[in-house]
């Protein structure tokens, strides 16, 4: 893998992105994030079809439809987001196990400490070959 990478996003898509997380609480969401050169233009929220608090896995229609939707408008898959309910913002063993596309960022928000009062724990990866390699994430 390269060396340290920034991932930038834009601070309403980031806003999208919790607001999701928060509304599947206790469950994990899922989504992606896609754009031009880069740049996130577009939050695309998905069905978490295991429906679960421990793992995701996004719906397969939704899924095509969002990389169809990608291809027609000339927007690149850029992020891979989902949330961790009740864990830290870091990959699991299912998350590496599962990341099929070493070329996105893994974007993964954690909620654990909101029920304390503390922010969201927002964490930016690449994962390719089993290798986790966290990224600079820089909310702009």
């Amino acid at each position: 893998m390269e060396g340290a990478r920034v991932f930038r996003v834009p601070r309403w898509a980031l806003e999208e992105v919790l607001s999701h997380a928060r509304s599947e609480a206790p469950l994990e969401a899922c989504g992606l994030l896609a754009g031009r050169d880069g740049r996130v233009e577009r939050v695309y929220r998905l069905t978490n079809a295991d429906r679960s608090p421990y793992t995701y896995n996004a719906d397969p229609r939704e899924l095509l439809a969002a990389f169809n939707e990608m291809e027609e408008e000339g927007m690149d898959l850029l992020a891979i987001y989902h949330s961790h309910p009740a864990t830290r913002a870091y990959p699991s063993a299912t998350d590496v196990e599962r990341a099929f596309y070493p070329e996105a960022t893994y974007l993964i928000v954690s909620l654990m400490g909101e029920a304390r009062g503390e922010p969201p724990e927002v964490r930016a990866f690449r994962i390719a070959e089993g290798r986790v390699e966290e990224e600079t994430l820089s909310v702009e």
